[in-house]
């Protein structure tokens, strides 16, 4: 197995080491941006159909989810730059 890979504790530190805002927008929205150590900002949002059914945890949790899977595929992008920039 190539030791060249992102791990699941890799992506948690940029998480972890990131700003992370969550607001409610309107009565069924939620909105969660997260700044990168870089800069880089993410946003993501999630809503539901019956504001009476608003949890405003429940929709962060679901935007961490997907910011999370974009970290995943950026920094797959990025390590994929750094080998083929080293192999050409």
């Amino acid at each position: 197995m190539s030791d060249k890979k992102i791990t699941p504790e890799m992506v948690g530190n940029l998480i972890t080491a990131s700003l992370i805002e969550s607001v409610k927008m309107g009565a069924k929205t939620t909105v969660v941006s997260c700044t990168l150590p870089n800069g880089f900002v993410i946003v993501e949002s999630s809503s539901c159909v019956d504001p009476a059914n608003y949890e405003h945890k429940l929709g962060t949790e679901i935007c961490l989810r997907r910011i999370e899977d974009k970290i995943w595929a950026f920094e797959g992008y990025r390590l994929q730059c750094e080998i083929y920039s080293a192999n050409n």
